[in-house]
């Protein structure tokens, strides 16, 4: 054989086995590192089902696991008893339950999803039905250090933008509140404190309707085909699919409701600020909070644009472009309420 091909296959071969077996970099390392994440994502995932199970109410299952996992249920079964040699969980009959290394687990997975969500909520521009697929994708890579980090620049939210409840960084989380809108009775007043966002098709309705936590609403008529209720001064008519997503706790009388909203005035007419819908989030948000639109700020409509479309508001002395669709989401109050649904507002926000 020529010499020189003999000692070109010799190199070939040196950095074929170098590129395989080098330690940490080598592609047997790499493959190894991958099935290891790849289990620790699987495990962090059961975790995180098994415990909003045990949180809801509701008894896991081995299918119950496979559809959350969208895997078979025999990888399924192989994953649960991985979770049980590690300590995370243990069978009670032919349910799996959490133990409480695999209960703390799972809170820690929880509070970076749902800190997660509240930061592209608050600031960045992803539309709110990408947060949820976005935080599964990330809260596997962020470190217990980074999640804390997290928490701190956001302010220590309780709160993620759905409404679900923040595990803290000692574990601690409320217990499930509200009912479903529909087992409301006609006429009852509600405070909507959580909104279902899988799956994205129902959540993307929800959103559409600029429905979302903290918002109060009035039942007016259920039916078979549709559940009607006045909120953010409009009427919403729901399938009671989508309407089964919304969760309330009812609030009696101790608030008016707001009549209507910014994009109601016509020109030359003032109304006073009763709250930005929590609908309204990132940038946006903090764009009208910068310009001084909180509750009790009066504001006027001065004009419209030939369009009819964005609308100029004198907000505290400065005159400021709104499209209708922002406005449409700062709901006011007019006289003689105002002064008793911006009290009711501001002691609810306070609590």
């Amino acid at each position: 054989m020529n010499p020189a091909l003999s000692l070109l296959i010799f190199l070939a071969s040196s950095v074929a086995l170098v590129l395989i077996f080098w330690p940490r970099t080598g592609l047997i390392a790499r493959l190894s590192r991958y099935r290891r994440l790849e289990e620790r994502v699987l495990i962090e995932d059961t975790l995180k089902h098994l415990y909003n199970c045990e949180y809801a109410g509701r008894r896991a299952t081995e299918e119950s696991l496979a559809g959350f996992l969208e895997t078979s249920v025999g990888h399924a079964v192989r994953t649960l008893a991985r979770g049980e040699e590690l300590g995370f969980l243990r069978f009670e009959g032919l349910e799996p339950v959490l133990t409480k290394e695999g209960q703390q687990y799972a809170l820690r997975v929880l509070r970076a999803h749902r800190l997660l969500e509240r930061y592209m909520a608050d600031r960045t521009g992803v539309a709110p039905v990408e947060w949820h697929a976005e935080a599964d994708r990330l809260e596997h890579t962020l470190s217990r250090d980074e999640a804390e980090g997290l928490a701190s620049r956001l302010g220590h939210p309780l709160y993620d933008p759905h409404g679900d409840p923040i595990p803290t960084a000692a574990g601690g989380i409320p217990p499930m509140e509200g009912q479903p809108l529909a087992t409301l009775d006609e006429g009852e007043i509600a405070r909507i404190v959580h909104v279902e966002d899988e799956p994205p098709e129902l959540f993307n309705e929800i959103v559409a309707a600029g429905l979302g936590p903290g918002m109060r609403l009035r039942l007016l008529d259920t039916s078979l085909d549709e559940v009607q209720f006045e909120a953010g001064g409009r009427v919403h008519r729901l399938s009671p699919a989508v309407a089964s997503r919304i969760t309330v706790v009812p609030a009696g009388e101790e608030v008016q409701l707001p009549t209507h909203s910014l994009a109601d005035l016509e020109p030359g007419e003032t109304g006073q600020v009763l709250r930005i819908s929590p609908v309204l989030q990132g940038p946006q948000r903090r764009r009208l909070l910068d310009l001084g639109v909180v509750p009790g700020t009066e504001i006027q409509a001065e004009f419209a644009s030939a369009a009819g479309d964005p609308v100029a508001y004198l907000i505290r002395g400065a005159l400021i472009a709104l499209r209708r669709d922002q406005a449409a989401l700062i709901q006011l109050v007019s006289e003689p309420e105002a002064d008793e649904a911006l009290a009711s507002h501001l002691e609810g926000a306070g609590a």
